[in-house]
C-alpha cells in the first residue's frame, strides 16, 4: 500500500467516528492551546517587568544604604549599616568624569490636602536631576528648580492623578497644596506615567529633597540614583561610588551597590525560568489527551479485527498495518493541536484588545513545540494499540476470535 492510499485510508476512518474524533481533538485542543497561552502570558509579564527596567536605561547605578551581606551567626544574619545615607554623600558621588547626573531620593507618605479634599500619598524628595535621570516628563510647568540641593525651597510637582483628585477642573499651577503641615506651591504636573517599579507616579508628589528631610525630620536617603556616561563605563562609577562611600565612612563600605543591567538581567532569568516551569505544567494536559488517545485507539483496533483481518487476507503486511493506525494518531494529533494553536491565536487577540500589556504574538518557539510534543504524545500512545493490531492473526482476526 502506498503511503498515499495510506494517508487516505487513515483519514476516511478518522472521519468515520465524528464523535469520538471530536472529543480527542478537543482533548488535544485544549492541551495545547493551555500550553501556547500561559507561555505567552509569561513572556508577556517578562517583557512588561524587562521593558519597565530598560526604560530607565541600563547606565544607572543605585546605591542603597546598608551592605547586603552576611555578616556570621549561626543561622546567618542581614548586615546592618553603621550609618544612614545622606545628601552630602550623595552629593560626593559627582566628583567623577564617569558620573553625569545624581539624583538622591527619600520617600515617605504624608496627607496632601487642598482646601477640603485629601489623602494619603507617596512624597519623593530628590533634585531637579530626578527628571531626566529617571526618564520622566512634564505635561505641564516646570520640575524641581536647580541650585543648592541643602536649600528647602516650597515648591511641588503633582502626578496626573493626584492633580486631579484634589483638584478637579480648577487651575493647578501656582495652587497651593498643604503636605503634614507645611504648604508647598505646585508649579509642574506630571504627564501620565503609570506605575514604574512598583511606585504609581500618577499619585506621587516630587519635593526639593530638604523639604522632605524637614517633613519627615530625618537625614538619610532611601536611595541615590546615579547615571552614568555610558554603559560602557558603568563598572567604572560603581568603583567610584564604593570608593567615596568609604572614604567617607571611616573606610566601612556599608552601601548596597546594584546595576540597571544586574537587575534586568537576573529578573529575565527568573521571569523565564517561571515560564517554562508553567508552560511544563500545561503540557501535562497534552498527556491526559494521550491516554485518551490510546483508550480510542484500543477500541478502533477492537472493532475493527474484522477490517484487519481483510488487509493481512489481502497481502497487507505488519508494518502496512502498523504504520496505517500510526497515521491515524498523527492526523488526530495534528488536528486537535491545529485547533488549539488557531484557538490561542484568537484568545491572545481578543485579550491583548483588552489588557495592553499583553503585547505581542505567542512566541513561535511555544506554538512550535506544542505541536511537536503533541504529535509526539498522540504517536507514543497510539504504538501499543498499532503494534496489537499489526500482529493480529488474520483467520482469527476474520472468526472475530
Amino acid at each position: 500500500m502506498k503511503l498515499r492510499d495510506q494517508l487516505r485510508f487513515a483519514a476516511q476512518n478518522v472521519l468515520a467516528a465524528r464523535w469520538r474524533t471530536l472529543w480527542i481533538v478537543l482533548a488535544m485542543a485544549i492541551g495545547t492551546a493551555g500550553v501556547v497561552l500561559l507561555t505567552w502570558l509569561g513572556e508577556s509579564g517578562r517583557r512588561y517587568v524587562t521593558d519597565q527596567f530598560a526604560s530607565l536605561g541600563t547606565d544607572l547605578v543605585i546605591v542603597l544604604p546598608g551592605r547586603s551581606e552576611t555578616t556570621g551567626g549561626a543561622p546567618p544574619i542581614l548586615g546592618e549599616t553603621a550609618r544612614d545615607l545622606t545628601l552630602d554623600d550623595a552629593l560626593a558621588l559627582q566628583r567623577s568624569h564617569a558620573v553625569r547626573r545624581v539624583a538622591p531620593i527619600q520617600a515617605g507618605s504624608v496627607t496632601v490636602a487642598r482646601g477640603n479634599r485629601s489623602r494619603e500619598a507617596m512624597v519623593l524628595g530628590s533634585t531637579a536631576e530626578l527628571l531626566e535621570v529617571r526618564r520622566l516628563h512634564l505635561a505641564a510647568g516646570a520640575f524641581l528648580p536647580p541650585g543648592d540641593p541643602h536649600r528647602s525651597t516650597p515648591v511641588c510637582v503633582l502626578g496626573a492623578t493626584l492633580a486631579r483628585e484634589l483638584f478637579g477642573n480648577d487651575p493647578v499651577l501656582g495652587a497651593w497644596v498643604r503636605l503634614g503641615d507645611r504648604r508647598f506651591r505646585v508649579i509642574g504636573l506630571l504627564a501620565n506615567e503609570g506605575r514604574s517599579l512598583g511606585t504609581d507616579l500618577d499619585e506621587v508628589v516630587v519635593v526639593p529633597v530638604a523639604a522632605s528631610m524637614a517633613l519627615f525630620d530625618r537625614e538619610g536617603m532611601f536611595r541615590v540614583l546615579v547615571e552614568a556616561g555610558s554603559r560602557e563605563v558603568v563598572p567604572t562609577v560603581v568603583a567610584h561610588v564604593e570608593r567615596s562611600i568609604a572614604a567617607r565612612h571611616e573606610g566601612e563600605n556599608d552601601v548596597t551597590v546594584i546595576t540597571q543591567a544586574a537587575v534586568l538581567g537576573t529578573f529575565d532569568g527568573i521571569l523565564r525560568a517561571l515560564t517554562l516551569a508553567v508552560a511544563g505544567i500545561a503540557a501535562i494536559s497534552l498527556v491526559v489527551a494521550g491516554i485518551l488517545v490510546l483508550n480510542v485507539m484500543v477500541v478502533s483496533v477492537t472493532q475493527r479485527r474484522v477490517e484487519v483481518g481483510l488487509l493481512k487476507a489481502l497481502g497487507a503486511a505488519p508494518a502496512t498495518i502498523l504504520q496505517v493506525f500510526l497515521w491515524e494518531a498523527v492526523l488526530l494529533s495534528f488536528l486537535g493541536a491545529g485547533s488549539g494553536l488557531l484557538g490561542s491565536e484568537v484568545v491572545s487577540r481578543v485579550a491583548a484588545s483588552f489588557v495592553p500589556e499583553l503585547n505581542g504574538d505567542p512566541p513561535a518557539w511555544a506554538a512550535g513545540a506544542a505541536l511537536l510534543v503533541a504529535v509526539g504524545i498522540g504517536v507514543a500512545f497510539g504504538t501499543g494499540p498499532a503494534v496489537r493490531a499489526a500482529r493480529l492473526d488474520p483467520v482469527a482476526a476474520l472468526a472475530r476470535r
